[in-house]
């Protein structure tokens, strides 16, 4: 179906594309084929009224086998670039978590169905800083003049 459209759509282009050029431009007496010469066979009036009728039925006809083109092209049909490669097997996932024990008076028991669990090490803490001093403000006094040495 859409190969008969696509030959359609080149006949009907190539036919518009000629019923153009065959036209007799405003105000000029040449057009491209004809080299001035009176179309006798149509007549001066009916010719280009023909000329235009062509013209707008290839212009309308071009436009639905557009439509057309992009209506039966136009549809996903849900492919996508990667489909002939071949994919490598995902990363082990990371084990997941165990829940937490439940304590019961300072006991702690595994929760059912899952297998103790050793604690992972503990860093060893670094020594305590001892804290610093505030600084005090100085003390006011009334006497507003420096000491002398």
């Amino acid at each position: 179906m859409i190969y008969l459209l696509y030959t359609l759509h080149i006949i009907i282009c190539l036919f518009l594309i000629l019923v153009v050029l065959l036209q007799q431009g405003k105000g000029a007496d040449l057009s491209v084929f004809g080299g001035g010469s009176t179309m006798a066979a149509f007549g001066a009036r009916s010719a280009t009224n023909l000329l235009h009728r062509l013209t707008v039925a290839a212009f309308v006809a071009f436009i639905l086998t557009t439509l057309g083109i992009a209506y039966l092209k136009g549809r996903v049909e849900g492919g996508t670039v990667m489909k002939g490669v071949a994919t490598k097997p995902a990363a082990a996932a990371p084990a997941p978590a165990a829940p937490a024990p439940v304590t019961t008076e300072g006991n702690t028991t595994p929760a059912p169905g899952t297998e103790p669990v050793a604690a992972p090490p503990v860093a060893p803490e670094a020594a305590p800083v001892a804290p610093v001093a505030p600084v005090a403000p100085p003390a006011e006094s009334g006497n507003t003049t420096p000491p002398t040495n």
